[in-house]
């Protein structure tokens, strides 16, 4: 995510379901299948059961295997049901991701 000045999104977000598995996380080891809610060429917001902490780095890719990225956690919001949102800029980003880079 690159934000301009004062979290000012420069890149627009697309609302997409996207299935991903997600991978890394220091105390709950294991991947964990689950969708975005919405995407950018440099990142995507997504669901998850775990709590992460900003700024650690997981491994995302998608079910199709079109896409894999080494990403940072932008933030953790909780939401509902023991469920958060994670926000995430993609670090290492290898293969087709839904969103092209302008």
């Amino acid at each position: 995510m690159r934000f301009r000045n004062k979290g000012v999104r420069v890149e627009k977000r697309i609302p997409m379901a996207v299935a991903v598995r997600i991978s890394g996380h220091v105390q709950l080891p294991g991947t964990e299948t689950t969708f975005t809610e919405n995407v950018s060429a440099r990142g995507a917001r997504v669901l998850t059961v775990r709590r992460w902490k900003k700024n650690e780095l997981l491994h995302l890719d998608t079910l199709t295997g079109e896409f894999h990225a080494r990403a940072r956690v932008a933030y953790c919001t909780p939401l509902h049901d023991s469920e958060f949102a994670i926000g995430l800029e993609f670090v290492e980003p290898a293969g087709q991701w839904v969103v092209a880079e302008s």
